[in-house]
C-alpha cells in the first residue's frame, strides 16, 4: 500500500525519460543538463525520503489508531506524503526563482559546451579565479541577503502588531480591574451606610 503512495515521484522520473535517471546510471559520454540533474537529485531525495518513511513505519508509530481505523490511517498517510512532496517541490521552485538557477545552470552548460573545442587555457575577465568567482557569486548572495532582510522586516512588523495587541489587551484588563475595584468600593460604602442606618434607634413618638 505504501508503494502506491510513493509512486508519484517515481512516475515523475519515468516521464522525464532516461536523462532524469540517477546520476550514477548516466552512460559515459552522454551530457545531462544541470537543471535536469538538479531535478533528478530532488527526485532521488524524495524517493529515499518516502522509502525511509514507509507506510509500515507510519503504522508502527500509530499502531493503536491503525488497529482502530486502518482505512483512515491509509488516507492520512497518503495525504501526508502528497503534501510533503508538494511542499518540497515548492521550496525547490522558490529557490530556483530567487537565485535564477535555471538561467545560471543553462548558461553554465552553454559555457561548458562551447569550451570543449578550446584547447588553450580558459580566459577569465581579471585573470584571478578568486576575483572572478566573487564577482559572479556576490550578486547572488546580495540578492539572498535582500530577500532575507525583507522577510525579517515582515516578521518584525508582524511581531510588533502582536506586541501592540498584547499591550492593548493588558490595558483593557487593567481598566476592567479598576472598574471592578471602583464598583466594589462603591458597593462596600453603600453596604456600610445601610448598616449604619439600620443601627440608628428610632425616636419615641
Amino acid at each position: 500500500m505504501a508503494e502506491g503512495s510513493s509512486s508519484d515521484t517515481g512516475n515523475r522520473c519515468d516521464e522525464n525519460g532516461p536523462e532524469n535517471s540517477s546520476p550514477k546510471s548516466v552512460l559515459p559520454g552522454i551530457t545531462i543538463s544541470r537543471v535536469k540533474l538538479l531535478d533528478t537529485m530532488v527526485d532521488t531525495f524524495l524517493q529515499k525520503l518516502i522509502a525511509a518513511g514507509s507506510y509500515q513505519r507510519f503504522t508502527d508509530c500509530y499502531k493503536r489508531f491503525y488497529q482502530l481505523q486502518p482505512e483512515m490511517t491509509q488516507r492520512i498517510y497518503d495525504k501526508f506524503i502528497t503534501q510533503l512532496q508538494t511542499s518540497i517541490w515548492e521550496e525547490i521552485s522558490e529557490i530556483k526563482q530567487e537565485g535564477n538557477l535555471e538561467a545560471v545552470l543553462n548558461a553554465l552548460d552553454k559555457i561548458v559546451e562551447e569550451g570543449k573545442d578550446h584547447k588553450e587555457p580558459a580566459w577569465r575577465p581579471s585573470g584571478i579565479p578568486e576575483e572572478d568567482l566573487c564577482s559572479t557569486l556576490a550578486p547572488y548572495f546580495l540578492q539572498q541577503r535582500d530577500t532575507l532582510q525583507r522577510r525579517v522586516q515582515k516578521q518584525e512588523a508582524e511581531n510588533q502588531q502582536l506586541a501592540d495587541a498584547v499591550l492593548a489587551g493588558r490595558r483593557q484588563v487593567k481598566e476592567l480591574h479598576l472598574q471592578v475595584q471602583t464598583q466594589q468600593q462603591a458597593w462596600q460604602a453603600l453596604h456600610r451606610e445601610q448598616r449604619e442606618l439600620g443601627a440608628v434607634p428610632k425616636e419615641p413618638e
